[in-house]
């Protein structure tokens, strides 16, 4: 699943339309159109998105 999965999916377990996460965010609605398409997004906009849902944000390091 990609980052953009987890927050759809996140998002419609609140039962919240994208309108819903951008307010309770405070970003536009298609700034999370663009992060569950996964395209390109800042780190203050997915910390804003993952505050809103309740999720934790964890970096990990492959090598």
């Amino acid at each position: 699943m990609t980052f953009g999965d987890t927050i759809r999916v996140a998002r419609k377990r609140r039962g919240w339309s994208q309108m819903d996460l951008a307010e309770q965010a405070g970003v536009s609605r298609p700034t999370i159109a663009r992060i569950e398409a996964n395209r390109d997004v800042t780190t203050a906009t997915v910390a804003k998105i993952t505050q809103a849902l309740g999720l934790t944000l964890e970096l990990r390091d492959r090598g």
